[in-house]
């Protein structure tokens, strides 16, 4: 059976002022793949994550998410297929003054008609889910390490039970056993809730551990895309000497082992 297209995107442009980020960019993402996104700095790799999550809007293109035309639907029918995507920020992005429970339980305030009993319940699973302790719900993001507030902000992201995960640099500032345990637990998810992840990353442990399917971002579009074995061999000096350097070897050498 063919696979399903959740997302795809075709000839996308974004421009900053006379700076291209994005230049005819096209790309699709297939339904239960964790699809990582790489490229050096200042690729647009982040940007194309807000451009399909609609939270900028690109000069061209067109972006269709789960059936629904982004970029020219009506408001409505964006917030019907944003309601079915979570999104998880470099650092979680919570909200200071709340708690964790509350955090986790906003979007469900914004989308969900459901009693306040219900909704903390609903938190206290996702809290769960993430694996941080029931007590974890009534801190502040202040009183969270690194990987908890991660944690956290994937909690908040699985709010409403999507369909699609947006992840933003998730290992990004954790330590190697904190980093391989995330990695660990999007795979858990992926498997257990049926999730589509799409990944934006620059560890290539992550890559390995946890991606069916990596795109590169280079010369403002998707430069090539493949798994990691079939990018090692792709002749272009930016991805041989990211997937033939030190790290990639230790990547590898680690799966392997």
């Amino acid at each position: 059976m063919e696979a399903e297209t959740v997302i795809e995107i075709r000839g996308l442009t974004n421009r900053f002022g006379k700076t291209v980020v994005h230049d005819n960019l096209s790309l699709d993402v297939m339904r239960g793949e964790v699809l990582g996104v790489v490229g050096a700095s200042g690729s647009g790799k982040s940007v194309l994550l807000r451009s399909i999550v609609g939270l900028m809007t690109p000069s061209a293109g067109q972006i269709t998410m789960l059936g629904t035309d982004v970029l020219r639907a009506s408001a409505a029918d964006r917030a019907a297929a944003s309601a079915r995507t979570g999104v998880m920020f470099q650092d979680g992005a919570l909200f200071s003054a709340l708690s964790v429970r509350e955090n986790v339980e906003a979007p469900m305030r914004e989308r969900l008609a459901v009693d306040a009993e219900t909704r903390r319940a609903l938190a206290d699973l996702r809290i769960s889910m993430v694996g941080l302790p029931p007590e974890a719900g009534d801190l502040f993001p202040a009183d969270l390490s690194g990987g908890m507030r991660k944690r956290a902000g994937l909690a908040r992201a699985l709010s409403l039970d999507p369909e699609i995960l947006f992840l933003d640099e998730p290992t990004a500032g954790l330590d190697p056993i904190g980093a391989s345990a995330f990695d660990s637990l999007v795979t858990s998810m992926r498997a257990t809730l049926g999730l589509t992840v799409f990944l934006v990353t620059h560890d290539l442990d992550t890559l390995q551990a946890t991606c069916d399917r990596i795109a590169v971002l280079a010369e403002r579009r998707v430069l090539v895309s493949g798994t990691m074995a079939e990018l090692r061999n792709v002749d272009d000096p930016w991805v041989h000497s990211y997937f033939h350097g030190p790290r990639a070897h230790a990547a590898l050498a680690a799966a392997v082992g």
